[in-house]
């Protein structure tokens, strides 16, 4: 009898296996670049339709909105500006996998609902998406990893970001909008939006690109639905919120009162030993990046392939504050006070993350925060835990509490801000899409069953991704608390 055959059936069965879970996360991955890269022509086709509902007009009425077609053309040159950044950002990505292998293997094991992933926008309503928040589900995105596949960025490569060129933005991007057109500038990014027609990408300079973006050819893009270009958008207000000037309140009403907490809570950190923190969920890194200068080893694990190519890209390929320009709030033409505000510029970063003082070890992750942290390995290694507007995107809340009780040390904390806007409620037409929403009040019974006590509680109000401008302001009232781990001499009550 060959006592060999059984393992090297299950040897092949893994293999099979692991080919099919790399290929299901390139074609999920390509979906997302996809996105990324339809964004212009998506864009446009809203400016096209806005000409068409400006053309039914009568004469008498047009008269009165005479300036509309100038609007519409500065609108494609905010576009433009957006598109040039986007193309930047994934000229500087570094696939994980090899994009060009074959994901046939993968057809029909891949249903659309299973792409939800953590990444959503809780925003404004908006013209062209009826509420882009999680209540419509319109940001439901893709997984950084089907397997749980760890995905770090180094602090010693966002100290040393190489490749990156000196792409600046004219501060004078301000006259687009309100004298007009800023002529070089335009013609740049035209010039580099053009040659990703093909989107094979090139420099400002025209050097063409090297094979390292031969997964940009577009024989691999695929025909992805708006819903996913909406995405993009989401991302775009989500770099305001993080990397920017005007989301300083946003930071202040949100990340200020954790931070002041882990101060409070570490008052003697070392630099030789700093106490170590993770923060799931960490979006485009803002967070996980500020703990870090707080002098904690901190690592932000984040779901979202939209959100790790973005947050990778201005964590580590950024040379300057303000460098970039974005227009976030031109895609919504609901509740603006004026054009000006509507179609007014942002200027991103606010800080140079490879300047802001950042404490060695610190990193971002990619992967699901179940998966990935359910590794033997990360029992007892946390001092802290940082969740901010995460715990509600859970399948199962109850699984993320379990998680967080098992990788904190015993006496470590557990600080949460954030609402129960269950990501995965009112999932209409997807039956196999698991959702447990509890109460605030059955997830503290729950948060204590798993051996944490309260140590404070209150609530924040705070907005999420808003317009500072806009006539419409959805607020949270959000949980903020601190929870201590007992030590296992306490007790555990499972």
């Amino acid at each position: 009898m060959n006592i060999s055959g059984p393992r090297e059936d299950e040897d092949e069965e893994q293999t099979r296996q692991r080919k099919l879970e790399e290929a299901l996360e390139v074609k999920s991955l390509r979906r997302i670049v996809s996105a990324y890269l339809n964004y212009p022509e998506a864009s446009e086709e809203d400016v096209k339709r806005y000409e068409r509902s400006f053309s039914k007009l009568p004469p008498a009425h047009k008269a009165l909105l005479s300036h509309f077609p100038l609007k519409f053309e500065r609108l494609r040159r905010c576009i433009s500006t957006n598109s040039y950044f986007i193309f930047n950002m994934l000229q500087a990505f570094e696939p994980p996998l090899d994009m060009s292998q074959d994901t046939d293997c993968c057809d029909g094991s891949y249903p659309d609902h299973a792409h939800d992933d953590q990444f959503c926008c809780r925003g404004e309503k908006d013209a062209n998406e009826n509420l882009c928040s999680r209540e419509s589900n319109v940001c439901s995105g893709e997984p950084t990893s089907t397997s749980g596949r760890m995905c770090s960025l180094e602090s010693k490569q966002i100290c040393c970001p190489e490749g990156a060129s000196d792409l600046t933005k004219a501060s004078t991007i301000n006259q687009e909008v309100e004298n007009g057109v800023n002529h070089d500038q335009h013609l740049e990014e035209k010039e580099v939006i053009d040659k990703h027609s093909g989107h094979c990408a090139s420099d400002c300079n025209g050097n063409d690109c090297s094979s390292s973006h031969e997964w940009l050819d577009p024989s691999l893009q695929l025909n992805v639905p708006l819903v996913d270009v909406d995405k993009v958008r989401c991302i775009i207000r989500n770099i305001v919120r993080d990397w920017a000037e005007e989301g300083q309140k946003e930071r202040d009403q949100c990340y200020k009162p954790i931070l002041e907490e882990l101060h409070s809570l570490f008052p003697d950190r070392k630099k030789e030993s700093p106490p170590a923190c993770l923060v799931p969920g960490a979006g485009l890194g803002r967070l996980a990046l500020e703990i870090s200068c707080l002098g904690f080893i901190s690592q932000g694990n984040e779901f979202s392939y939209y959100m790790m190519i973005c947050s990778s890209f201005i964590l580590n390929h950024t040379q300057k504050v303000g460098e970039w320009t974005i227009y976030p709030w031109i895609h919504s033409n609901s509740n603006s006070l004026s054009d000006i505000d509507q179609l007014r510029p942002v200027s991103i970063p606010d800080i140079h993350p490879a300047s802001a003082g950042i404490t060695e070890g610190f990193s971002m992750c990619g992967g699901d925060f179940v998966e990935v942290y359910s590794d033997p390995s990360q029992v007892g290694l946390w001092d802290a835990v940082v969740t901010c507007f995460f715990i509600d995107t859970a399948h199962n809340i109850i699984e993320y509490i379990e998680v967080i009780s098992r990788i904190l040390k015993d006496g470590g904390v557990w600080i949460n801000l954030g609402p129960l806007l269950y990501h995965f409620a009112d999932m209409y037409g997807q039956e196999d899409e698991m959702s447990i929403e509890p109460s605030l009040e059955d997830v503290k019974k729950i948060i204590l069953h798993y051996g944490f006590v309260f140590e404070k509680e209150r609530t924040v109000e705070t907005t999420y991704t808003t317009n500072p401008r806009s006539m419409m302001q959805n607020r949270y009232y959000a949980a903020f608390w601190t929870m201590r781990k007992k030590s296992a001499t306490e007790g555990m009550t499972h």
